[in-house]
């Protein structure tokens, strides 16, 4: 694949004008636009940029850390300057995790077409290479970082200071004979092709060859007898293993004789154990493989808070990239505060702050195009209403017209006593929120209407209030009964008559700031299955509230609540959603601990997803498998109404079980600061695990001194875990340092329930959960039952 790109760099029309450079504007904000020439490197990898033609370059980003490319229409920025400058002339380069996008105008729509199709071009090559192309890549990057003057060749001290930046310590003498080895041509200087050998003698994997040779009668193949006596002993394929042993010959054998003879060679082995198929993480988890047509309910929902915040809750910039950015990794919950707005639009923003405003029907536009492009499971709008009467029939028209199809408006067929499923829903946008209740019964004519207290009435923020009882006269037969908030209510839930302002008596009206807050039957009438109700108690939940009802909870109250009563709320959760949300003392968006809320069957854990930290890592991590759809089925005794457990005091259906990491070592850890040529890292490995209170431990490797390249530990942790179905396990891997806490390198988590036995690697992402490749780390995974022991 490498070879492709040379290959294309050499003859693609458009990859030839990218290398000789081009003057295009970078866009930072509608203040800051700035010319720049830009420029792809000859690796056909980097992509540089310069303040003009000639002058001092630096990179700008690698073609690896690039997600996808936009048009200039699709660009919120871009789209604020369409009167400066044509959209037809801007692209935006968007990038994995939550490094900010780039936005570009080109100097003409024919260049921008050349840079657009050119990038596209070069995603697409390295998006489609497996494990041994993206390493030979990775080498081949490296090469040309270290070859400073540009002569495709690299001598003896300019290899020396590479290997430095690339995490290597070695002793000096066997790196030369290494590089002399690998200098075929005898030039003393290595070429990119010796480069890559000379990099694959100094990567050579003794603990492999190792593993290879006790299974191996000769130590040259392993025999398909031999293999499947490998996969079913220590990778527990158990009677999969003859079948598997044939298909990973003939995936990873790169001899055709090997093949033919079905045996395989060293190299296939390590292609083998470096691939999906050895990897930690069960690839049958991977795609859509959990039952999805239970009640909305019985599913963890990858959630997401004030999604339209890129940053803190005070200043931060809110804009739709939130919420394109939390739909791409699989959310299936947005969070929409909605406000009164200028010249009659309603805008999203974090009400009495400081956070920059954007338009609600941006925000409905964005949810239209990017909703079901991750997964098409049903995407839940959490609307969180603040707008006067005028501007809510406005949200409610944008909702209908925008989203057409899409918004689920009415209630499904023969659904009665459960909530519908992720299966029913597909496709589906559903509106949650707050709604007006009125119950009919045809009476006699004489009866009158009447105004009672709402039960359901919920602020977040505000605590409970005296409900009133008002009376507005009959208009027809029907008794009509409107369940409504208090009117001192107004101010805080902004919801209770179902009539217009100009039909309802002055001295039932209390207004604030001019501005009269009242519940619009049109934006009522879209809130179907999932209508926020106030908690007072479980009982009062029981006895007054049907399964379309949902409450929220700060992570406070949840907490206690767990504390208090921790199986009734497991029952609570088995037969109603709940939300559960940050408190509002999180001002820099920081994030708690899910894991403690998924405990008890919480199913909306709502994080601030700008966020990169633990939470959000387990949050990735519980929701990578099932295709990334975003929900997760509950283990079933946190789907039973009448269940015992407690997250509190566990009792786990199952035998408690006992894991063994044998955590063995390391391959090309990244660097803390990669700038800084005599750095090398001191790594340890932390394995954490997060369950039930009593699960919830961690333990950690020694540091290996000056080795970020191949460190060895082979040390062995062991954890007892009483209720492993809840169990999330994350495999850190630090930079020790005695003067300051450790400094991260890299992480990857994963579920119990996903994870593979045997020998694995993990391949580390970073903090924004983007991959580190090569880096990994080679562990060894057994899990035993714990024997019961015997009272008597």
């Amino acid at each position: 694949m490498a070879s492709q790109i040379q290959d294309r760099l050499a003859t693609d029309q458009d990859l030839l004008l990218m290398q000789e450079g081009t003057m295009i504007r970078k866009v930072r904000s509608k203040n800051w636009k700035k010319l720049r020439y830009f420029r792809l490197q000859n690796d056909g990898m980097t992509v540089w940029h310069a303040r003009q033609a000639g002058g001092i370059a630096k990179p700008t980003f690698s073609i690896s850390d690039v997600e996808t490319l936009r048009k200039g229409h699709d660009s919120e920025l871009l789209r604020c300057l369409m009167e400066e400058f044509p959209l037809e002339q801007g692209f935006t380069v968007v990038f994995h995790g939550r490094r900010p996008n780039l936005d570009l105008v080109a100097n003409s729509v024919e260049e921008a077409q050349v840079w657009m199709r050119g990038l596209q071009l070069l995603v697409d090559l390295v998006t489609s290479m497996d494990h041994q192309e993206r390493l030979d890549q990775w080498v081949n990057d490296w090469f040309h970082r270290g070859d400073r003057n540009e002569d495709g060749r690299m001598n003896f001290q300019e290899a020396q200071r590479l290997l430095h930046l690339m995490n290597v310590e070695m002793n000096e003498d066997y790196i030369l004979n290494l590089f002399q080895a690998a200098d075929v041509s005898q030039s003393d200087t290595l070429e990119a092709e010796e480069f890559v050998n000379f990099y694959k003698a100094l990567t050579k994997r003794t603990e492999v060859e190792e593993l290879f040779e006790n299974f191996s009668s000769d130590g040259q193949k392993l025999t398909l007898l031999e293999f499947v006596d490998f996969l079913r002993e220590e990778q527990k394929e158990r009677d999969h293993a003859p079948d598997l042993a044939l298909e990973f010959i003939d995936r990873y054998e790169p001899s055709e004789s090997g093949k033919l003879r079905h045996v395989l060679s060293m190299d296939g082995f390590l292609s083998y154990l470096c691939s999906k198929d050895g990897d930690i993480f069960n690839p049958a988890c991977l795609p859509i493989y959990q039952d999805m047509t239970q009640p909305l309910n019985h599913y963890f929902i990858n959630s997401s808070h004030n999604t339209y915040l890129l940053g803190d809750q005070l200043c931060g910039q809110s804009s739709v990239e939130g919420y394109i950015r939390a739909l791409k990794r699989g959310c299936r919950c947005v969070e929409v505060d909605v406000w009164d707005g200028p010249g009659g639009e309603p805008i999203v923003y974090h009400g009495h702050t400081l956070t920059s405003r954007i338009l609600f029907k941006d925000v409905t536009a964005t949810l239209a195009q990017y909703a079901f492009q991750t997964s098409d499971y049903p995407l839940i709008l959490s609307l969180e209403n603040h707008c006067s009467w005028e501007q809510q029939e406005t949200v409610a028209r944008h909702l209908t017209e925008i989203l057409g199809e899409q918004l689920l408006s009415t209630t499904l067929d023969g659904l009665f006593n459960q909530l519908p499923s992720p299966e029913l829903l597909r496709g589906k946008i559903l509106v949650k929120g707050k709604k007006l209740r009125i119950f009919e019964d045809i009476v006699d004519e004489e009866e009158e209407e009447q105004l009672e207290p709402d039960p359901y009435c919920e602020s977040e923020t505000q605590p409970q209030l005296q409900h009133e009882t008002q009376e507005l006269t009959p208009r027809n037969r029907k008794k009509k009964k409107v369940v409504m908030c208090p009117l001192s209510c107004l101010p805080i839930c902004g919801h209770v008559i179902a009539q217009p302002p100009s039909s309802i008596p002055e001295s039932l009206l209390l207004s604030k700031q001019n501005s009269t807050l009242i519940l619009c039957p049109a934006l009522s009438a879209l809130v179907v299955y999932l209508r926020t109700v106030s908690f007072q108690s479980f009982t009062h939940s029981r006895e007054n509230y049907h399964i379309y009802d949902i409450s929220s909870f700060s992570e406070t109250k949840a907490r206690n609540l767990i504390k208090e009563a921790g199986n009734e709320f497991v029952q609570h959760n088995a037969w109603q959603l709940c939300r559960v949300y940050p408190s509002g003392l999180r001002t820099d968006s920081s994030n708690f601990n899910p894991q403690e809320l998924w405990n008890a069957g919480c199913q909306i854990v709502a994080l601030n997803m700008q966020t990169a930290g633990f939470a959000m890592d387990i949050c990735d991590g519980l929701f990578r498998q099932n295709g990334g759809c975003g929900y997760v089925l509950k283990p079933e005794f946190l789907r039973d109404t009448m269940s015992f457990f407690n997250p509190e005091k566990p009792i786990s259906p199952f035998k408690a079980q006992t894991l063994l990491v044998q955590v063995i070592s390391g391959q090309q850890l990244p660097k803390v600061d990669n700038t800084k040529e005599t750095s090398i890292v001191d790594p340890l490995v932390r394995v954490e695990l997060f369950g039930v209170p009593e699960d919830t431990r961690q333990q950690e490797t020694n540091y290996v001194a000056n080795n970020g390249f191949n460190p060895h530990w082979g040390q062995a942790l062991c954890f007892h875990v009483q209720v492993p179905e809840l169990v999330m396990l994350r495999f850190v891997v630090k930079d020790y340092n005695r003067k300051t806490r450790n400094d991260f390198l890299g992480q990857y988590t994963l579920p119990w329930t996903c994870m593979k036995q045997g020998y694995r690697h993990i391949h580390l992402l970073s903090k924004d959960g983007t991959s580190l490749h090569p880096a990994s780390i080679f562990v060894y995974i057994c899990i035993r039952e714990d024997l019961e022991v015997d009272e008597s």
